[in-house]
């Protein structure tokens, strides 16, 4: 049985000391964990586990390989793609652009962007880009099943808009949910046409560096020092190529490290760094059955027999996995790190296991 108790409370009592201090951490931290042991056995896993309760870590361990090939080993600061939760930073720095008067949650997306068709311009709001529910075309998939060297060109995001999201809408906005980065494509042209910046330059500002999420980046950023590859799963392992368009940074595109997303996801839930209305927009289900609100999901916890909230991000593509779980009452916190294309409701029952939640109906 894990000793989450006494792991929590570790990090409860570093909190306790004044201010938050973000200098370098040892590589190894805390007792070792039977939950943790016997699922890194069963699964083979390779990555990074991190326990922790608001922004510091109790519990860290780096299991197998970064790098394979080159004979690198996980380390904690290893730097993993975040898929999804990409999703979570860019709907930071969207309410953080609504909390300035740059943008609105619910003005038409025409705002903004004035050559859409009617039908869709006039109809969907940031909210339904930011909870996948617009009914916008997903013109990108069969583009890119006809021509997978579409990702290698570069595309800017107001082309990325003209050439992949045209066409009948698919459903009335905030009826159905649908996952696709096309919504994703829309937010960063709307993002630009706000600004008058390149979409990351503004995530950087906004969301990134005041977070101190200091390895936290997007783009081709694979061969560069630090960064794990991703694989196939084994056996054998087989290396995975991860091409990308930088205008898919918004809805999948950063990767960052387990001590970054810890430490951002306490400043989000914990502290004034959003307003209160922002944090409200971010934690509220707009699609009870995906537990999603804006740009990622808030989950209830069965947890000693009571119902708790935890923000739920997580994140899949090209052999990374990724989850973020932060309780909304506690400021309990998990992070898993993998890159070895493991199932992702494996890693999710984990992550329930480490908060000690029941199993899921």
């Amino acid at each position: 049985m894990i000793d989450r108790r006494g792991l929590f409370a570790a990090a409860g009592a570093l909190c306790a000391a004044p201010g938050l201090s973000f200098a370098a951490a040892p590589a190894k931290l805390g007792p070792d964990n039977p939950a943790v042991d016997a699922f890194v056995a069963e699964q083979k896993f390779q990555g990074v586990v991190m326990i922790g309760r608001r922004g510091r870590a109790s519990y860290v361990r780096a299991f197998g390989m970064a790098d394979i090939e080159a004979g690198k080993p996980a380390t904690r600061e290893t730097v993993y793609g975040i898929a999804s939760i990409s999703k979570w930073l860019t709907t930071i720095a969207v309410l953080r652009l609504v909390e300035q008067g740059k943008l609105s949650l619910d003005a038409p997306i025409s705002t903004w962007l004035p050559n859409q068709r009617p039908e869709t311009g006039k109809t969907v709001t940031l909210t339904h880009l930011l909870s996948n529910t617009s009914g916008v075309p997903n013109g990108f998939s069969p583009a890119l099943k006809a021509d997978p060297e579409v990702l290698k060109r570069e595309i800017s995001a107001a082309e990325a808009v003209t050439l992949f999201c045209q066409g009948e809408p698919l459903f009335t906005p905030g009826s159905k949910f649908d996952y696709a980065l096309t919504n994703w494509f829309m937010v960063t042209a709307i993002v630009e046409a706000a600004t008058g910046r390149p979409f990351q330059a503004v995530v950087e500002d906004l969301t990134t560096g005041p977070l101190k999420m200091s390895h936290t980046r997007a783009g081709r950023v694979d061969a560069e020092p630090g960064v794990a590859a991703s694989y196939y799963a084994g056996p054998p392992l087989a290396r995975r190529e991860n091409p990308r368009l930088s205008v898919m940074a918004a809805g999948g595109g950063y990767f960052s490290t387990a001590d970054d997303l810890l430490v951002a996801a306490h400043l989000v839930f914990d502290t004034p760094f959003l307003s209160e209305a922002s944090r409200k927009a971010l934690t509220t289900i707009l699609v009870p059955d995906q537990d999603y609100a804006l740009g990622g999901r808030v989950r209830t916890l069965t947890v000693d027999g009571q119902p708790r909230l935890a923000g739920w991000e997580t994140g899949r593509t090209a052999g990374f996995r990724s989850v973020l779980g932060h309780r909304l009452d506690t400021g309990d916190q998990v992070v898993i790190l993998n890159n070895t294309d493991l199932s992702q409701k494996a890693l999710d029952l984990f992550a329930d296991k480490l908060f000690g939640a029941a199993p899921r109906a």
